[in-house]
């Protein structure tokens, strides 16, 4: 390995590659070769015919500069002219477009599979599309995985040396033009902050839609709470033939348990050294990735970049054939060279929510927020559970136990005209515990329609009961339910460098447990909104000690909170807990 942060890694055997033709799909078995697909065949049952011939280059040897060789599909047009790469770096197989296992995801969310040719790498483009638009694929498995050499390690330096290598390999390829990008969704985009930081000289554009930015803050320890659930679910991809081991993120979770360590040092991605045209895609729904996609946005080093907030899920919106022809033109302007008026694209466009049927999507801005949004105040009556313009003089503190029902507190404000919140909110509570040293808080902003009823939406085509009961309390990724936030209050240390009185950050570099009686300021950070209500509809706050919207993902547990005792939430006089929202003056 070439970085040296691997010698502070923990490492695992990797779980067994199972080179049958079916676990990873049909074109899984190894073989270094060249292959011609013609149009009209069908990869695999369920899938759609390709649209036209194909030269597939099989399992490719690329050597990186520490002499490991790592094996790549490449999927290119019949064409003499040379021609642009897309590459889509992740652990996911570059082969296991047909794999059951993604099969059944995509059954599973309601959008089947004729969508794609069964080429297409999980969360990647679809070859035959690209293919046929004259592009070329690069569906890598990087170091470790399957039959590429080395260990696999997992977010950070070294894959991003490794992605840098993999962009020069191509450029210098005879079938190539020497452009190369970036896409893909969640792992292919957070992939992308970190090899484009590293700014390879042949990377010409890149395509984040709906990244992590932060191995720490936005997977293991989000809010400072340990969450080791859902790294275990991404950990499983992480597949040899070869004997390899991987890196074992849970066991530096419990070795390196503060972000000061260099370990989780090493896994923030600094998008303020990314300097090539960007086309960032967001939303607002996802509790994986909302808040590192934003983060990244706000520190992008670009200036020709673009942002579209959109109001589905990473999925649907990527494969949606109307989203993959507004791709081609980002792609075709900086890759083709075609005068299409990209650079005439408005550099934001967000949605706003009503979870009735009636979200605005595109609306332009030239930036996020939009100029007219302004932070306001609504501080928390204890009293009447409400939230008002101006605190209270004297504080009313509001009990509850994370060991008897309900586990929670709540506080509402009923509108009597249309308002709208398009920003970054924030809560900022008062709080002690009486019998533990410790507290975790869970915030969620809520929308109730005109009869009381809290209101969701779902982000997948799949609205059907098993959905239903999956997504009720838990994978939180499929369905919307409004603004999130979750804070340890032993790790609520202010970042002074990044943090602003807007969104706060911390340096989760110290453990600072609660006194007996001692009233703190937790300033929780909370997922970027775009929210609608109209005359007589009402927003909720939820403050919990349960981590109310639950999983990421279908199967997966959700974090285990570290609750006891009594939760006091203090709410006026110099203890004025209160919620702050980005409020459009006009809209």
């Amino acid at each position: 390995m070439t970085t040296k942060i691997t010698e502070k890694m923990y490492f695992s055997p990797s779980f067994e590659y199972i080179d049958n033709g079916i676990e990873h799909g049909v074109l899984s078995p190894f073989e270094t070769k060249e292959v011609i697909l013609k149009k009209g065949q069908v990869i695999a049952e369920g899938f759609k015919p390709l649209t036209c011939d194909i030269k597939m280059l099989k399992d490719i040897p690329v050597k990186l500069r520490d002499g490991v060789t790592i094996y790549t599909d490449i999927y290119l047009p019949i064409s003499e002219e040379q021609v642009p790469v897309l590459i889509a770096w992740s652990p996911y197989g570059k082969s296991a477009g047909t794999a059951p296992r993604y099969k059944n995801l995509f059954q599973m969310l309601g959008m089947g599979n004729q969508w794609n040719s069964g080429l297409t790498k999980f969360e990647a483009p679809d070859p035959a599309y690209w293919c046929a638009h004259g592009y070329a694929v690069c569906n890598p498995d990087m170091r470790g995985i399957a039959h590429s050499e080395g260990d696999t390690t997992m977010i950070g330096s070294q894959e991003a040396e490794d992605g840098y290598d993999l962009i020069e390999w191509l450029a210098t390829q005879s079938w190539c033009n020497g452009k190369t990008a970036l896409t893909g969704t969640s792992y292919l985009a957070f992939s992308q902050w970190f090899i484009a930081s590293t700014q390879p000289p042949h990377l010409t554009c890149i395509n984040p839609t709906e990244g992590l930015a932060d191995g720490y803050r936005d997977l293991a320890f989000i809010g400072g709470i340990p969450d080791e659930n859902f790294i275990e679910r991404l950990q499983i991809n992480h597949v040899s033939a070869k004997g390899a081991k991987r890196e074992d993120l849970v066991q530096e979770m419990k070795a390196y348990p503060l972000a000061d360590a260099e370990i989780w040092k090493d896994k923030v991605a600094d998008a303020s050294a990314i300097t090539v045209p960007a086309f960032v895609i967001a939303s607002y729904s996802n509790t994986l990735h909302t808040m590192g996609t934003f983060r990244s946005w706000r520190s992008l080093g670009s200036q020709e970049k673009w942002l579209r907030i959109h109001d589905s899920q990473e999925w649907p919106y990527y494969y949606d054939e109307s989203n993959t022809e507004e791709l081609r033109r980002f792609f075709d302007y900086y890759l083709l060279e075609k005068d299409n008026g990209w650079d005439k694209t408005p550099r934001v466009r967000y949605s706003v929510i009503d979870f009735q049927g009636g979200n605005q999507t595109d609306l332009q801005s030239e930036v996020f927020p939009p100029a007219s949004s302004e932070n306001k105040r609504y501080y928390m009556n204890g009293k009447f559970r409400t939230l008002q313009e101006n605190p209270e003089l004297e504080d009313f503190p509001v009990m509850y136990s994370p060991e008897s029902l309900p586990g929670r507190t709540s506080f509402q404000l009923t509108f009597d005209e249309e308002t709208q919140f398009v920003g970054y909110p924030k809560a900022k509570l008062f709080m002690e515990v009486d019998g533990y040293d410790d507290m975790d808080v869970f915030v969620w902003v809520q929308k109730l329609d005109k009869f009381g009823n809290v209101l969701s939406e779902f982000v997948v085509p799949n609205h059907g009961a098993a959905l239903q009961d999956f997504t009720q309390e838990g994978a939180s990724a499929l369905r919307y339910k409004g603004s999130w936030g979750r804070l340890r209050a032993s790790m609520r240390h202010i970042d002074k460098e990044l943090a602003t009185d807007e969104i706060p950050a911390y340096t989760f570099d110290r453990v600072e447990k609660l006194a007996s009686g001692e009233i703190i300021a937790l300033d929780i950070v909370l997922s970027p909104l775009g929210l609608s209500y109209k005359a007589g509809e009402t927003l909720r706050i939820v403050i919990s000690t349960k981590d109310e919207l639950g999983s990421v993902m279908p199967g997966t547990p959700g974090c285990t909170p570290d609750n006891k005792g009594i939760h006091t939430l203090h709410t006026g006089g110099e203890y004025a807990s209160y919620l702050q929202l980005p409020l459009l003056t006009t809209f």
